[in-house]
Parts: C-alpha cells; structure tokens; sequence
C-alpha cells in the first residue's frame, strides 16, 4: 500500500472533545479548510500542505489532527493484522523511530479495543520482522509515533498522528497544585464568550491562570502551538520544514501588544495565583496582565467586564450544602458589583447552577475530560 489516504485526497481528521465539534468547524474553515464535516468526536477536512500546518499551529479547539493511512471493512482482528502490515511502514517509522497505539472500538465485531491493538502492533513488528530482520521499538509513554486507530461499525481507520496533544500550549508549567482543566476547554469556554479584547476582562477565580491564558493568547493573536513544539508533523513522510517555519513566521509576525490592564486575574490562594503569574509570564504580553490577591468578594466594583472562571466545587470544597452557599455569594457579589457585565460560569455539578439565583441566558453543555459541566451565561443588569 504505497499511497495513504491523506495523500491521495488531502483529506484530514480533527479530534475534539466531546461537544466542541460545532465550534470547531467553524474555526477550521477559518483557517482555510474545506470540505468540512463534523464527525463523532471530530471533523473531517480537506486541506493543502500550507493550510494544514496553519491548523496545527493556530488551531484553539482541536486536540488533534489525524492523517488517515488506510480505511477497511473489519469484521475480525486476523483481517486488521493483514490491512495493517500492508502499509509501507517504513516510509513513516523508518529505520529508528519508536512507536505507541491508541485505540477506539465500538459498535463492532471486534469489541476488544485491548486486543486490537495488539494485532495492529503486531502486524507493524512482523512488517519490520521479515523487511529488516528486526522489531521495531514501542514505547507506550512517549514515542516518536503515534499511530490511530478507529474502528466503528465495522469500519476501521489506521491513521498518523501528526500534531500531537494540542491542548498542551507550554505555558502552564506550574498547576498550582491542582486538577487544571484542559486548554482546548479554556479556548472553548472565551470562544463562547464572544470576547475579543474590546472590553475588560477578569477571572476572579483564575487558579493556575489556564482561562487567562486562552483570553491572552485571542487578544494579542498568539498561535496556540507558539510554545509547543510539533513533532507529530515532522513524522510525514512529506514533511516540508521550510514551509513549515514560513507558516509559523507568518502568524508569529500577527502578534499584538496586549494592552496592559485589559486582562485581569484574582485569586485568594497566594500559591496560585504565583503560579498563574509565572506561566502567563511565559506569553508575550503576560507581564501586562493585573493579577489580584484576594477573595472575589473583595475585589469591588467590576462594572462592564466580561467574567470567566471556573469556580470550585465537588470535593475540592466539601458538603454540598457549602458548596450551594458558596454560589448563592457568586450570585449576590455578581448582583451587587457588576452592572453591565456578563459573566461566564463554567459548573462541573449542575445542581449548584440554580444556588447562583440570576437567570441565565444559556447553559452549554461541556465536557472536562469526563466531566459532563455546565458553561452557564449570566447577564447582570
């Protein structure tokens, strides 16, 4: 199987979280792709070489983007092993690069995704085995590789990772000691928020400054990969380094200076918010940001703002009846100090959205990893 699906057709997967695939449509034909159809836990696209790097690089939203190898009926893993080894593995391992397989089975024959996996991996180890009398390296923690695979009714796609976790921007190297939510979810959460850097913006519970970061990085329009590095895409066999370098030079030149004060970031644990400090610190314009030690209930007046924050809740604060306590102050600090601001409130436990006590505008569901929250909108008069 000399030429892969991706290369005949330029076709594409993007991988999102669960619920996000309606944002991150629009966001790709943004970037320039075409042919674009939201799938189960993804989007399919068309895209050229140049287009594509920009998605990888700039992409807020995406997880990750998959090249599609090779696409088959499946109806059992002896048929998997055989698909499987007829791909030119060399062209995309070669001689030295390890690799590692995440799986996705469902509605099918095979249901194992454990024991799919093994057969793909083996069909890659006799490949190599009877090509150059070897066994190529799997390291399942960090590979030079990842490979895909997704099998659903009995449809099954082997496809190269070529981007990596994207939701790992690189600035937030310190977590405060906490459970941060992903960065795709933060850029999920300001997209929503239609904010764009035309009002003030706080997060008076900003933690390790994850929300903060995505807002920084819309206002003053810094790519998403701009601290990652990419290896996934250099792992195509057709990988161009100088367009890739023109691709990232193009949207690095588009940064902006952040004006200082714009953005705003509170916290009442000192630990936090010196952790929020340093990572934001790591972005261009992240020194302008004001950061404030102090309980949200102390910050004053915040009149004309855009608020976005996660608020604590689940264990991390106790009993549930503290915990609706807790918002039913969120609701009165926001009734009585932010006239004429809008407040984004993203809840992981639903039952404390009506402690809040204001009358929300939307709920949208989104997803945390395996938490099914809630992004709520509130409009304070």
């Amino acid at each position: 199987m000399k030429i892969s699906i991706y290369q005949q057709e330029n076709r594409y997967f993007a991988q999102v979280a669960h619920k996000m695939e309606e944002l991150a449509k629009p966001e790709l034909v943004e970037l320039g792709a075409t042919e674009v159809k939201i799938s189960y836990r993804g989007v399919h696209f068309n895209a050229d070489t140049k287009v594509l790097y920009k998605i990888i690089y700039c992409s807020r939203i995406i997880s990750r983007v998959l090249a599609p190898l090779s696409g088959f009926s499946c109806h059992d893993e002896d048929y998997l092993y055989k698909m499987a080894k007829k791909i030119e593995w060399t062209d995309i391992l070669g001689d030295k690069k390890s690799f590692a397989i995440f799986a996705n089975v469902a509605n099918s024959k095979i249901s194992n995704s454990r024991f799919a996996t093994y057969r793909f991996k083996d069909a890659i180890v006799d490949y190599y085995r009877e090509k150059q009398g070897r066994r190529p390296d799997v390291d399942p923690k960090n590979p030079d590789v990842w490979l895909s695979l997704y099998i659903n009714r009995n449809d099954a796609v082997i496809s190269l990772d070529i981007s990596g976790n994207m939701h790992r921007r690189k600035y937030r190297l310190d977590n405060a000691g906490g459970a941060p939510m992903k960065e795709t979810l933060a850029a999920a959460i300001v997209k929503l928020s239609g904010w764009s850097g035309k009002n003030k913006l706080i997060d008076p519970m900003c933690g390790s400054g994850t929300i903060v970061g995505e807002a920084l990085m819309v206002a003053a329009n810094i790519p998403a990969g701009y601290l990652r590095e990419n290896p996934g895409i250099s792992n195509l066999p057709e990988f161009d380094s100088e367009l890739w370098e023109l691709v990232k030079n193009e949207q690095n030149n588009k940064i902006k200076e952040l004006p200082e004060g714009l953005i705003e970031a509170g916290d009442n644990r000192k630990r936090a918010l010196g952790a929020s400090r340093k990572n934001l610190g790591r972005l261009p314009g992240g020194k302008n940001i004001q950061f404030h030690l102090s309980n949200f209930k102390n910050l004053g007046k915040l009149e004309g703002y855009t608020l976005i924050f996660n608020p604590p809740f689940g264990v991390r604060m106790g009993e549930l009846d503290r915990l609706k306590q807790f918002f039913t102050d969120i609701g009165d600090y926001l009734k009585q100090n932010c006239a004429g601001s809008t407040a984004y409130i993203y809840i992981g436990n639903r039952e404390l959205i009506k402690s809040i006590g204001l009358r929300t505008s939307f709920k949208k569901t989104l997803f945390n990893g395996n938490l099914d929250g809630r992004l709520v909108k509130i409009e304070i008069y």
